[in-house]
């Protein structure tokens, strides 16, 4: 009988770990303030231990929202010990709360140091549902990370059956099943029962070959997003420059464009030496750089989202502050 790979299953809490008022309690589970650690959850579910050695790992039980650069920094950490402490180990599993998970997938994405695949997974449903989603999330992300076609593809996003890539994968939805997409390239792959199959990869730079190390850091510069529309007046952005912001991220209207009076805000921020990025709240597209933005001194995002865009600049500047640098990174990752 062939070995069963080891993955190690660490919990953060997130939809995927809630206990709400009863089955039907789709909604407003978060009111119970109830959520499984790690073990208990795969105690609830029996059939991850059937595909793989599954180790907990108790980390933390929260819903994502307040998770942010010190968890982060903490499962860098977290993942190295366990790699360290299991040599023979195949993958790393994350159970994450749905709402922030974009963001801690590309920030590990970008600062992880380890080599084994790292997945993270969540539910739309809390695990008390009827008809929940997260066994099935847990089981299939397990999967992923025991798969050794998985390894060198970055960090992965598993949920409803897909694999999607840290970089570009965006919670599309509130409620619906196939929240996360990826807009502008599709899914990496898919997992349809045993089997873990891959049609694409990533092109972009991912850890841990990248130049960011954040193991040692007591937090990232501060970068900001000033959402754009109709009327905006650069309130927002002299705010945050009054706050101490080193960069901006302007989530302006598609392709790439502000109201006059942010864009004179958001120049007057660059001329000051605070590194401006412009993206765009549409969702998908690259930003192009026009002849305007390179006379403002603004850079662009290409086609990251603004959360995400805020990440990449954040961790830039704990490299450089060098605009051509700058450019050159968000060109590259």
């Amino acid at each position: 009988m062939a070995q069963r790979p080891k993955v190690a299953f660490i919990g953060t809490g997130g939809t995927m770990s809630s206990i709400g008022r009863d089955r039907l309690d789709l909604l407003d589970y978060t009111a119970t303030d109830k959520r499984l650690e790690a073990d208990a959850i795969l105690d609830a579910v029996p059939e991850a231990r059937a595909v793989a050695e599954v180790i907990p790992v108790r980390f933390r039980a929260v819903t994502s929202p307040a998770i942010g650069f010190g968890v982060w920094r903490d499962l860098v950490r977290l993942c190295e010990q366990q790699v360290a402490a299991h040599p023979d180990l195949a993958g790393i599993v994350i159970g994450h709360g749905t709402a922030t998970l974009e963001e801690t997938a590309y920030a590990l994405s970008l600062t992880l140091t380890v080599e084994v695949p790292v997945v993270l997974v969540g539910s739309q449903r809390p695990i008390s549902a009827l008809s929940s989603d997260a066994p099935l999330n847990l089981v299939n992300a397990i999967r992923t990370a025991a798969a050794p076609q998985s390894r060198g593809r970055g960090v992965l996003v598993v949920l409803n059956d897909e694999i999607q890539a840290a970089r570009d994968v965006t919670k599309t939805s509130v409620a619906r099943m196939q929240t996360f997409r990826t807009a502008d390239f599709g899914i990496l792959g898919q997992v349809d029962g045993p089997s873990v199959t891959y049609y694409r990869r990533s092109e972009r730079r991912y850890a841990p070959d990248t130049e960011f190390d954040i193991r040692a850091l007591p937090a990232l510069p501060r970068v900001d997003i000033s959402y754009g529309y109709a009327d905006a007046d650069g309130t927002a952005v002299r705010a945050f420059v009054a706050a101490g912001a080193r960069g901006i991220v302007s989530a302006g209207l598609a392709p790439g464009m502000t109201p006059p009076a942010e864009a004179d805000a958001l120049e007057t921020a660059a001329q000051a030496g605070i590194l401006v990025v412009q993206s765009t709240r549409a969702g998908s597209g690259i930003v192009p750089l026009t002849t305007r933005l390179h006379q403002r001194g603004i850079l662009s995002a290409d086609n990251l989202t603004p959360q995400k865009a805020r990440i990449l600049l954040a961790l830039a500047l704990t490299v450089t502050s060098d605009p051509r640098a700058v450019a050159e990174i968000f060109a590259t990752y």
